[in-house]
């Protein structure tokens, strides 16, 4: 059988699933270059292995050769040497859904795509399940620096921003405050991973800590040193609270394949409620103690 035997409709998702089993092929093989891991790296060729076979199966109904979507590659290559090979191979596999659909629908007309189906949902997840990676041990030692200087950070300049009414005054207690609670998480992480026996690199883990919580202050100071006004700063702060937030809860939804959204609002409404009782707090302190600084 080849594609003219073939009903429009169909024809049509077998040469788009075969120019996509192309593409995540080229991909996979891609990652299996770059990895160090002797591990991750046989764990990505079997995936690419697996897509060059669904590609040439599918091909066999062609007369063309694939369309690789190099664009699709080199965006997920570069992903990989950003944030880590999980969450590229993960994100790639979020969108397996929408092809075990397509080929439980060709199953229908196109019996040979039954065998790709039991193979993505009986390979693909296992095998990416299984990548492990350095940096995805010590997340945790990143949420705890990120929630502890959204939360901590957040709030204080909140307080701040009414109780004190200058940008440059506001940025420098909000810069003392951040290097000093970037110092005090960082020894409490080591010390409570160095009190753990099944914990390797204390060291590394205090790293991870201090590194999330210093960009967090970074992040959340910048309003204050390009905006005049503090009221105006402040709402920028917010916003690139929230902004750390959506990128990191989604980063962490893709690589634990938790729900985004439950993470999200956890995050956010700790964050700005304490940043709103600081900002209550430092209104009411401005207020009865009639501060005009």
């Amino acid at each position: 059988m080849n594609l003219t035997a073939m009903k429009p409709e169909i024809a049509a998702l077998v040469e788009t699933m075969y120019d996509e089993e192309a593409t995540d092929a080229e991909v996979y093989a891609a990652l299996a270059k770059r990895t160090k891991s002797e591990h991750n790296r046989k764990l990505l060729e079997a995936i690419a292995a697996d897509e060059r076979r669904h590609r040439d199966i599918l091909g066999a109904f062609t007369n063309r050769p694939p369309k690789v979507n190099r664009f699709k590659v080199g965006l997920f290559t570069q992903l990989s040497r950003i944030f880590g090979l999980t969450f590229t191979v993960n994100l790639m596999e979020a969108g397996e859904d929408d092809a075990i659909k397509t080929y439980s629908y060709l199953g229908k007309d196109l019996p040979v795509s039954r065998e790709i189906l039991e193979d993505e949902t009986r390979h693909e997840a296992e095998l990416t399940g299984m990548i492990e990676e350095d940096g995805l041990s010590y997340i945790s030692s990143m949420i705890l620096g990120l929630n502890d200087a959204l939360v901590e950070l957040t709030g204080a300049l909140a307080g701040f921003t009414l109780a004190l009414n200058d940008n440059t005054m506001i940025g420098l207690a909000g810069f003392i405050t951040g290097v000093a609670a970037t110092l005090s998480m960082a020894a409490s992480e080591y010390l409570a991973k160095k009190a753990d026996p099944n914990e390797k690199h204390p060291l590394k883990a205090a790293a991870y800590t201090g590194v999330a919580y210093m960009l967090t202050v970074a992040l959340l100071l910048t309003p204050y040193a390009l905006f005049p006004h503090p009221l105006l700063s402040l709402f920028f702060c917010l916003v690139n609270a929230g902004l750390v937030i959506l990128g990191f809860t989604y980063f962490v939804s893709v690589v634990r394949k938790e729900s985004f959204s439950k993470g999200f609002r956890e995050m956010i409404t700790i964050s700005f409620s304490v940043a709103l009782i600081s900002f209550l707090i430092g209104w009411g302190a401005r207020v009865w103690l009639k501060l005009d600084v």
